[in-house]
């Protein structure tokens, strides 16, 4: 790994949030009710591809970060999602007012909103990945966005979404600048995924200045349903 964002979850799980690490051999993953992301160097062996069947379980789906190698036989490969990776070097934020920090006592809402907006994984412990900001309206959280990888000297932008009711009202912009002023008041540069089909999404983080880095894929496979432990796995 050249750069910490070749592989933000493996940089992430061995830096900043190694605390939050599960960890098998050379695999490390986050709880399962706080992201799906595995991570693992670019070219996993054999056994650490026995550690990673057991760290999900069988027939588990998971989303296996860094692997440039194809699993070996007997996965499946359930999705593969065409992605951009976006610098946001030259992003350097705004506060904004109407932004409030967002707290455990505030998870039903988000998983409410983000299930009906679907912005990509948001689970019941992923508000301990970072700081998460929301904008109310009458009370009701209509727009949210927050931080999730994070590699060192950078953090991600992540779960951006609004309320259909209320787009076209710039909040997400706000949010997103809100999120990035908080991410460079740490002395650390913001990024952020998008699906690469997600065109509207780009052209509005592109007019925030975020440049394209790179593209990479997001790969969900599933682990054998009769998997047999293997003696490498024996390892704790």
């Amino acid at each position: 790994m050249t750069h910490p964002l070749d592989n933000p979850a493996w940089a992430s799980l061995t830096g900043p949030h190694a605390h939050l690490a599960e960890v098998r051999g050379a695999v490390r993953r986050y709880p399962a009710d706080m992201s799906p992301f595995l991570a693992v160097g670019s070219e996993p062996s054999a056994a650490d591809w026995d550690d990673i069947a057991a760290l999900s379980g069988p027939g588990t789906v998971v989303s296996v970060a860094g692997a440039t190698t194809s699993p070996p036989a007997g996965w499946e490969v359930v999705q593969v999602i065409p992605g951009v990776q976006m610098s946001g070097a030259a992003v350097f934020g705004a506060p904004d007012e109407e932004a409030v920090r967002l707290t455990a006592a505030d998870v039903p809402e988000m998983l409410d909103l983000a299930g009906r907006t679907q912005p990509g994984p948001f689970l019941p412990r992923t508000i301990g990945l970072g700081a998460y900001l929301g904008i109310r309206r009458g009370g009701t959280l209509v727009a949210m966005a927050g931080e999730r990888l994070h590699p060192p000297g950078w953090t991600e932008i992540s779960a951006v979404c609004t309320d259909t009711a209320f787009r076209g009202q710039g909040l997400a912009t706000r949010l997103v600048l809100a999120v990035a002023a908080g991410i460079r008041a740490r002395g650390e540069i913001p990024f952020l995924h998008a699906a690469a089909n997600n065109t509207g999404a780009i052209r509005l983080y592109e007019s925030l200045g975020f440049s394209l880095r790179r593209r990479p894929s997001f790969n969900a496979l599933r682990v054998p349903a009769n998997e047999v432990v293997s003696a490498s796995r024996t390892r704790p």
